[in-house]
């Protein structure tokens, strides 16, 4: 059995090898059966191309080659100057059709469906023998060949980018011999790509050359350096990157063969109607479309910027051309910036209509004195310009001019960065740290870190145990009983028990960010420690407001603009507000001081605290007109308001509203429950600040600007309200959604006061921000730290800010510096201080206004910018642009 088994086994092994063997005699003898077929065919097409050539012919007057039945010779000069063979003259032609070829074999032929489709009718008129070595169907993919001889020559084609024949073809395997006419680096087919340098059997060349080769060989040829697309409203296809494809392949040509040019391909593309009616119309009709529609865009762009000018206030004379006066003729005050001096008041009569304040030179006077664009004029202007922002061309026209700034800014700093750190070398004294830096948007309530509200803390524990610090439930209780009621020591307290810092869990959830503002989760202690209008009237705030005061005047470079609270429950918050500033003396060189406006009308209507929304626009600005028209009637608030430069509008953006409409009820109408639309809030604070401060510039008083915060969330309504209305904004992360309304905050140069640091804790992550983007961009960005309390862990949390924003994005000091000085731009600080802080000629546009001993910012940058901007300004207005000289601030 083992014998038998062991036998048939190694017969079934002999059978195994001998199946092998013989399989393998076949494949070779199939291989080099195919290869001389495949050899023969190759060696037939090369002796046909050099076959002797007729007598050369000569060009007809329509400047065709005669074809066989004009007796011509049925031939044309080839790229080598040898006579190539027309169609259907060969006698060997019946010989390659019978040609079985299998589908490897190489693409020796090369289809040109182009020319097939009109082949009957123009037999006569194109001479391409190529279309005869159309030897494989069209359905199998193109393969490709190495040159076998020097004779085979690329076909140039002058004066074109048009693929002829397979040349600069996309190569798929879903198409053997189609085109990628006008799309061949566009394709978006996986296994789609160009051809390589080998695979180019059609490139381009020089008209010139072209005529000096055909001129030599037939001195007959006239002219033929002309372009090849001739005829009425045709267009020649080259545009601004022909030269660079012509000079790639002429280099492609030189590569691989002579170099020499085809001029057939020439006269077919020339003369072939097909193309010149089909074709050449098209594009044309193309860039005119596109010129037409650049043109819509740019017009666009600039009804935008018209409508801002329509609404922004500005002041007729600016601060830099007022003459320079004595403050007490001005403002009512002398050298003590906190004490009132008497000032006549003026005959001006005012009362709210339809929730703007009008303003009459008397009492029985009808005319008014500063109009202000009508909420309806306004809603209708806001939806244009929504209208714009969404349509498509416009969007991609923006994107690409920001785009464009952005790489430009990119190769400016690949020139230009060592000549930046070279100038900032050379300047004495001046770095980072000596240069003034403005914290452009900070809420007062929140301007300390945790560490320091804790050390306060726990020394008021220590030093006034027995104050009376709050009313609460019918009794009054002292620091050391509130304290006692939540069984707390000031040994117990540490900055993780006061729980004012900002984490995951605020994350998108204002709602719990806000009650980070409750030291230990407690809102007795945010009465008691972090509000001006409580039982002690505000004097822990104003105390540590002080100490915060201090360290900003003893770092000297640093400023800050602070936001107190105006909630507009009662008129009388006004004069508590200032009467908390003045017996405190809060006044600080280092700092000036904006309004916030929560938006909380439905919390207070559902409180019954107001009836409508005329009452809190009553509750906020009717106090603000009586002090300016009459100083005496509010002493205190007239001198605290020499110190307000700002209005702000705050509250959580992310909250779903709807879109105002040019039809919304008049604010003493407004009585339901629901709080009104950021655009309606934005709408009503600018209109009466624009009539008052237009009344406060006649009487030579500051005004206030429109400052709010705008873009944290929610919807691009905000940020298109904000376009129209202010003259800077904070956040505005949400820029990055619409790239029309980011440029158009790029032309208006309109401030943009940034928080990273925050949005990373409620909103945007901190690696999404758009800050880089923006400035990169040239938009007018500064870094501010917004909730030092809940955001910052040092003692100079705008630094913090600064050296964080430095490190992940790796921002040089020239960035620095340059952020820097735009934070001073963006301020309210006096001109005096400005010209002081910059340079006398601080309100100069480009490098005139630029002093980098004061600065820190090399010309080099300023220039970049201002030309940048001039450039972009001018594409926009057709180079029609009047630009001032001087600043917008």
């Amino acid at each position: 059995m083992d014998s038998s088994s062991s036998s048939s086994s190694s017969s079934s092994v002999h059978l195994a090898l001998a199946a092998l063997f013989g399989a393998s005699v076949m494949a070779i003898s199939a291989f080099f059966v195919h290869k001389r077929t495949v050899d023969q065919v190759l060696d037939r097409l090369i002796n046909l191309r050099r076959r002797s050539p007729p007598p050369p012919a000569a060009v007809t007057a329509d400047g065709f080659f005669p074809s066989e039945d004009d007796g011509g010779g049925g031939g044309y000069f080839g790229s080598d100057g040898e006579i190539e063979i027309d169609k259907a003259r060969s006698s060997d032609e019946n010989v390659l059709n019978s040609y079985r070829v299998s589908c490897s074999m190489p693409n020796v032929g090369l289809p040109n469906e182009w020319l097939d489709d009109e082949a009957m009718r123009f037999e006569n008129r194109l001479p391409n023998s190529w279309d005869k070595l159309d030897l494989i169907p069209s359905g199998l993919p193109p393969l490709h060949t190495a040159r076998r001889d020097e004779q085979d020559q690329s076909i140039n084609i002058s004066g074109s980018n048009i693929p002829v024949g397979s040349g600069s073809r996309l190569m798929t395997p879903r198409s053997s011999g189609g085109y990628a006419f006008g799309s061949m680096g566009d394709s978006d087919e996986e296994g789609t790509e160009l051809a390589t340098e080998q695979d180019i059997l059609f490139t381009y060349e020089d008209n010139n050359a072209l005529a000096e080769y055909v001129n030599e060989n037939n001195p007959n040829i006239h002219n033929l350096s002309a372009p090849p697309f001739e005829g009425d409203n045709k267009s020649c296809i080259l545009d601004q990157n022909c030269n660079a494809i012509r000079h790639e392949a002429k280099e492609n040509v030189d590569q691989h063969g002579a170099g020499k040019e085809d001029t057939a391909s020439l006269h077919i593309i020339r003369n072939d109607p097909v193309f010149a009616n089909s074709i050449l119309p098209l594009t044309t009709a193309v860039h005119e479309s596109m010129n037409k529609e650049e043109e819509e865009v740019r017009k666009m762009i600039r009804e935008c910027l018209d409508l801002r000018d329509r609404y922004v206030y500005r002041e007729k004379v600016a601060p830099w051309m007022k003459a320079t006066v004595e403050p007490s003729s001005v403002s009512g005050t002398n050298n003590d910036p906190l004490s009132f001096v008497p000032v006549e008041a003026t005959a001006h009569h005012f009362r709210m209509e339809d929730g703007v304040v009008r303003v009459y030179a008397g009492e029985n006077d009808l005319t008014d004195l500063f109009p202000v664009a009508s909420s309806t004029m306004f809603f209708t202007d806001m939806h244009h310009l929504l209208k714009v922002t969404s349509i498509g061309n416009v969007r991609s026209a923006c994107h690409h001019r920001l785009r464009f700034l952005e790489e430009k800014f990119r190769f400016h700093l690949l020139v230009n960065s060592d000549r930046e750190f070279l100038a900032q070398k050379s300047a004495p004294h001046r770095d980072f740290y000596n240069i003034r830096k403005v914290d452009t948007h900070v809420h007062h309530s929140a301007c300390m870190n945790q560490k320091h509200l804790l050390r306060f803390i726990k020394s008021k524990l220590r030093k006034e145990p027995d104050e009376v610090v709050i009313f609460r439930d019918g009794i009054y209780f002292t620091l050391k009983e509130v304290f006692e009621s939540l069984q707390l020591t000031g040994y117990d307290l540490n900055v993780d028990l006061l729980d004012v810092h900002a984490d995951k869990s605020t994350f998108h959830r204002f709602d719990k960010f806000n009650l980070k503002y409750n030291p230990c989760g407690q809102s007795r202690l945010r009465e008691i420690f972090l509000k001006q209008d409580n039982l002690i009237q505000g004097r822990f705030l104003a105390e540590v407001t002080k100490q915060v005061l201090s360290d900003l005047e003893t770092s000297k470079y640093q400023l800050a603009e602070y936001r107190v609270s105006i909630y507009g429950r009662k008129q009388s918050e006004w004069d508590q507000l200032a009467s908390w500033f003045i017996n405190n003396a809060l006044y600080s060189k280092n700092a000036v001081w904006l309004i916030q406006l929560p938006r909380l009308y439905n919390v207070y209507k559902g409180m019954g605290t107001v009836t409508s929304f005329q009452n809190i626009l009553d509750n906020v600005f009717i106090p603000l007109f009586e002090v300016t028209v009459d100083p005496n009637s509010h002493p205190q608030l007239h001198v605290f308001l020499m110190q307000v430069v700002g209005f702000d509008i705050v509250d959580d953006e992310s909250k779903p509203e709807r879109r105002p409409t040019k039809h919304m009820p008049k604010p003493a109408e407004w009585t339901n429950e629901f709080n009104p639309a950021y655009s309606y809030y934005a709408y009503y604070c600018y209109a009466n600040l624009y009539t008052l401060n237009k009344l406060r510039e006649s009487k030579g008083m500051p005004t206030i600007r429109l400052r709010p915060h705008c873009g944290e969330a929610g919807d691009i309504d905000h940020l298109a309200a904000a376009f129209l209305l202010c003259h800077n904004i904070s956040h505005g992360i949400n820029l990055r959604k619409s790239p029309v309304l980011q440029y158009l905050y790029y032309l208006a140069q309109i401030g943009l006061a940034m928080s990273p640091l925050s949005n990373n804790s409620l909103f945007l992550d901190y690696h999404r921000n758009p800050f880089l983007m923006f400035f990169h961009r040239g938009l007018n960005v500064s870094l501010s730290t917004d909730d030092p309390l809940q955001i910052h862990l040092t003692k100079e949390p705008l630094v913090e800010e600064y050296s964080v924003a430095a490190k992940v994005w790796k921002l040089t000091s020239c960035d620095l510096c340059e952020i820097a000085r735009n934070s001073v731009y963006q301020s309210g600080f006096s001109h005096a201080d400005k010209s002081h802080w910059l340079g006398h000629k601080y309100c100069k546009r480009g490098p005139e206004g630029n002093d980098i001993h004061k600065s820190n910012v090399p010309d080099t940058r300023i220039s970049f910018r201002h030309e940048t901007w001039k450039e972009e300004m001018q594409y926009v207005y057709l180079g029609k642009a009047r630009l001032p000289q001087e600043i917008d601030i």
